[in-house]
């Protein structure tokens, strides 16, 4: 790790996986330890555990520890665990994929060792495949820059370095960057409490926004790039990413910004054609119309909560992953870059 890399959301040990619980962040520093896959399946799904690449490298842990529990006497009992991961979170990709590619493993006699050696080479390869988008997306940033990002897409989301933050990272070392802005991203405040206390860890002064006010900083020419993550990148370019993403999109078109999407190819769902096809996840009302645990909207009042939005591709001016960089996306550039691989949807997925 170097001086602007120190965080780690997940931990393997002989004992099981530790996961930095992000809910209590930036109060506490404490983790949870997954004794077994039902373990980690409520860490997902109770958002102890967040962010798409993070909550798939989570998931392929989880599948080791179901295999402790179930391998090689109860087959069945292993895939109906997997099952039950696969549910935690419906809406972004790489909880599917990593699922997907530790049923692929051949078990042979030592099923645990072989599906332990998959989760780390999952985790490894994502840290790799950070560090590759870093510089990616950092050598198109016109220096001296002020650029905006929204929820968490850093270290805690991922495997180490972070996919858009991790672009930001690395144009900050560089010296490409004069400003960072976060919004604070409603209503789990994962800019103003995952996301600046990440980059404080790390020595990168941060100025925190509320979400409606980033048009306004924008206008004023504060910001030349908004950059994003995504939980789901469709075959035509659309993106799933955390709600408020669209909106973003929206006034840095109108306004003259650059928008960056950054997400390694887990994220790619070359099986969905559009983002009309993309499951919305929705939470309970009570997050939007509670703020730590204090109710602070009107008694009576209903909520309506989201928890991503699609933003059309059209609106993409790029989009990094580790393969390479997609300008203007579309399905043609899509396709020349991925292919036609797909991903089976059906198992669920993580945000």
């Amino acid at each position: 790790m170097n001086g602007h890399d120190t965080v780690r959301p997940v931990r393997w040990t002989d004992e099981g996986l530790y996961l930095l619980d992000q809910r209590r962040l930036p109060a506490a520093e404490d983790e949870v330890l997954c004794r077994d896959s039902g373990d980690v399946a409520r860490a997902i799904a109770g958002m102890v555990v967040r962010g798409a690449p993070a909550i798939g490298i989570a998931a392929a842990y989880g599948a080791v520890l179901a295999a402790r529990e179930h391998l090689p006497g109860d087959p069945a009992g292993w895939e109906g665990a997997l099952d039950a991961l696969a549910a935690a979170r419906p809406t972004a990709v790489n909880l599917a994929w990593a699922l997907r590619r530790m049923r692929s493993v051949s078990l042979g006699r030592e099923p645990q060792q072989r599906l332990l050696d998959e989760a780390h080479a999952i985790a490894r390869e994502d840290l790799a495949a950070n560090r590759r988008m870093g510089a990616l997306g950092a050598a198109l940033i016109q220096e001296p820059a002020g650029v905006l990002t929204h929820c968490n897409t850093g270290s805690l989301a991922t495997g180490g370095f972070g996919t858009a933050l991790g672009v930001i990272r690395q144009a900050w070392a560089e010296g490409r960057l004069e400003r960072v802005y976060a919004d604070e991203t409603r209503p789990w405040l994962q800019g103003a409490r995952l996301t600046a206390w990440e980059l404080l860890q790390d020595n990168i002064p941060v100025t925190l926004l509320a979400d409606a006010a980033a048009p306004l900083l924008m206008r004023q020419g504060r910001v030349q790039w908004v950059i994003v993550g995504a939980d789901r990148v469709t075959a035509n370019g659309d993106v799933a990413n955390k709600i408020g993403t669209y909106g973003l999109a929206l006034a840095a078109r109108h306004l003259g910004v650059k928008f960056m999407v950054v997400a390694p190819s887990s994220t790619v769902d070359m099986g969905t054609r559009d983002g009309e096809a993309i499951p919305i996840e929705h939470r309970e009302a009570t997050e939007l119309l509670s703020l730590g645990g204090q109710r602070v909207a009107a008694a009576g009042a209903d909520g309506w909560n989201p928890v991503f939005d699609v933003t059309p591709a059209h609106l993409v001016d790029v989009f990094v992953t580790e393969r390479g960089v997609v300008h203007a996306p579309d399905a043609a550039r899509m396709a020349a870059l991925f292919g036609r691989d797909t991903v089976d949807t059906r198992l669920g997925s993580g945000g």
